[in-house]
């Protein structure tokens, strides 16, 4: 799917087209999002994600296009008129104020008397289970507890459409790890929109319901997480979920891919298609395997090797280049070293084909 998105079914939530020309730069990309909905958008750096929130919140002014937020036009509504919450990258909480008054500090700038928004900030960071810590300037912080105070500020004016730029990029591993079940929990309680932009393809399966990839400031693909991790349309889509994929023309039980190379596959196909199957799908052989049940043999040179999680990752060139996954013992066993001849073969029933 290509610069279209799904029409709102009701007024409500978020219909945009976001185009935006900087120099040789062009976005281009159409949002809608139901309340209640949390939307990703995931590209490599430079596609344009950054531009796409910032256009959002009024940061930077639409070439062409349409901004609607629950049948609201925001086009020419001020940045701080608008109602909408940022979670930024670097969190940006006061930092002469305590976590308390840094969430009261948006209700105070609507108009609430201060008992009444210290007192909306106290209840949010009770739910965000900071209530100790109300008193506590973002220097006695840990990177967690800064990102929950950075939500609460964000959610405190109740806003229609929530931004959240990169959000758990400056925590450590395991922090990650929690926080993101905890963003999970208090983003599934949101009524409005949600906008998360971020390149971590399991920060965007983990918390949005549908995503949005963005390249070279166009949309190339839209789904649900399974839909996407499962017909990955794109390098970077098959890249980011772990997959080789490759584009051909299917005829019957065989994809013919660049250079005349045939993938046998499980589904009977006929014509444009991709083919794709895991790393871990991949057997390497030191010799031309005899008697293999594997439909598929080509002849293979090690690239390179690198660690991947416990595995290893073998980067291979030659009839079709592809990634294999291993165990170290494996790589030491076929003496697999950048340069080696080795021979791969992946079972029909390990591929999966779907028209292009």
């Amino acid at each position: 799917m290509t610069g279209t998105a799904r029409p709102a079914a009701t007024g409500e939530g978020l219909d945009a087209r976001l185009v935006v020309d900087r120099g040789a730069f062009r976005l281009d990309v159409a949002l809608t999002a139901e309340p209640g909905e949390v939307v990703a958008l995931l590209g490599p750096n430079g596609a344009g994600k950054t531009t796409a929130l910032r256009a959002l919140a009024g940061l930077v002014p639409l070439s062409e296009g349409h901004l609607r937020l629950d049948g609201a036009e925001l086009d020419r509504t001020p940045p701080e008129s608008r109602p909408i919450g940022v979670v930024f990258q670097d969190y940006l909480l006061f930092p002469h104020l305590s976590a308390l008054d840094n969430v009261a500090f948006g209700p105070r700038c609507h108009g609430a008397g201060k008992a009444e928004a210290r007192a909306q900030a106290g209840a949010l960071l009770e739910r965000m289970g900071l209530a100790a810590h109300a008193s506590a300037k973002p220097r006695r912080l840990s990177g967690g507890q800064a990102q929950r105070v950075a939500l609460a500020r964000a959610l405190a004016t109740r806003p229609r459409l929530l931004l959240l730029d990169e959000p758990l990029a400056a925590l450590d591993a395991r922090t990650r790890l929690d926080v993101r079940a905890q963003l999970r929990h208090h983003l599934a309680g949101f009524e409005a929109v949600a906008v998360l932009v971020t390149h971590d393809p399991l920060d965007a399966m983990v918390l949005a319901d549908r995503l949005v990839v963005v390249e070279e400031g166009r949309i190339v693909q839209e789904g649900t997480p399974a839909d996407i991790a499962r017909h990955p349309r794109t390098d970077y889509i098959a890249r980011l979920v772990g997959l080789n994929l490759y584009q051909g023309r299917a005829e019957g039980h065989t994809v013919h891919v660049r250079g005349g190379v045939g993938i046998t596959t499980a589904e009977d196909l006929t014509g444009p298609a991709f083919v794709a199957f895991p790393p871990s799908a991949v057997t390497l052989h030191r010799d031309r395997p005899t008697g293999s049940s594997a439909r598929n043999l080509w002849r293979c040179e090690v690239a390179g090797l690198e660690t991947h999680g416990d595995l290893v990752r073998a980067d291979l060139t030659g009839e079709l280049p592809l990634t294999a996954d291993l165990t170290t013992i494996a790589a030491a066993e076929l003496g697999l070293h950048p340069g080696a001849t080795a021979w791969a073969t992946v079972k029909a029933a390990q591929t999966h084909a779907y028209l292009a």
